[in-house]
Formats: C-alpha cells, structure tokens, sequence
C-alpha cells in the first residue's frame, strides 16, 4: 500500500475515532453530573462521569504531578509520534495491522488531547459487568485502543498459524 493510502487510512480513522471519543465526552461533561449514575439494562451497563488522573485503571494516578503529567502528555505524545511515523513507513504492514495502529492512535490522540485541556485528566463515563463484577471507567479513545490491540493480537496469531502450516 502506497505512503499516500496509509496516510489516508490513518486520517480517516483518526478523525472519527477523535470526533466519536470527544463528542461521547463533551456530552457525559454537560449531562452525567445532573443524574449521577445512569444505569441500563438491568444495570450491566452504567453511565457515570470520572475525571482520570491516571492512565489504564487509574494507573500512575499518584505519581507526584510533574511526573505524571510529563510521562502521561509527554510520553505518550512521543510515543504516538513514533506510532504514526512506523505505520505511515512500513511498507511490510499488513491492512488489518495499519488500521489497528490507527486505532491506536485514535485513542491515544484523543486521550490525549484531554489531558491537554483539561489539565492532566481524561474524561470517563462508560462502565459495564454484572453485579460486583465490573470493569473499570472507560471511554470511547479506551475502545478504540482495544480494539486495536485485539487487531494486532489477532493479526500476530493468524501470521503464526500461517508460518506453522507452511513449514
């Protein structure tokens, strides 16, 4: 695939998966806070809205601030620089590969971008389980990395299976 088509690719996915994330923020930020904890079928599903310091799970949360925010805006902001310069480059990275890096750098430029304006946190509302067992607060950027990491597991699994059956 040409420089030009995973540009496009990248683009593409990044854009919606930016204005889906912000748009879902923007709108738990303005109604969550009038109802608490909205809760949906039969309560596996819960609205709820968190401002993460943190990273995954509130990971890094109590590192001093200067610390946090330089490892959570700074480094993450080169690491999705050095994402986007491999998946704009390599030639040897399959479809299923370039749109999972895609996702990955949607939800990263997103988080991101949230940690910037909002003064080191992320905006969270989503919560899904079944009685105490329960995940974390996440968001749509937080899907949109698993999703892409599930694509890379997956791609990584099927590329082994394929070199198994040749050999």
């Amino acid at each position: 695939m040409s420089i030009g088509k995973r540009l496009l690719l990248i683009f593409i996915v990044l854009v919606l998966c930016v204005g889906c994330d912000q748009t879902t923020k923007f709108a738990a930020e303005s109604y969550l806070p009038d109802y608490g904890i909205l809760s949906f079928l039969g309560g596996t599903v819960r609205l709820q809205l968190a401002h993460n310091h943190g990273a995954f799970l509130r990971l890094g949360a109590s590192l001093p601030n200067v610390w946090r925010n330089g490892l959570l805006s700074f480094g993450v902001g080169m690491m999705l620089l050095m994402l986007l310069s491999y998946a704009a480059l390599s030639k040897s990275a399959t479809r299923p590969e370039l749109l999972a890096f895609a996702l990955l750098l949607g939800g990263g430029v997103s988080n991101l971008a949230d940690r910037l304006m909002y003064n080191g946190y992320v905006i969270d509302f989503m919560n899904v389980g079944i009685g105490s067992l329960r995940t974390g607060i996440f968001n749509v950027a937080d899907i949109a990395v698993m999703v892409g990491i599930i694509l890379l597991i997956a791609n990584g699994s099927n590329d082994r299976n394929k070199s198994v059956e040749s050999a």
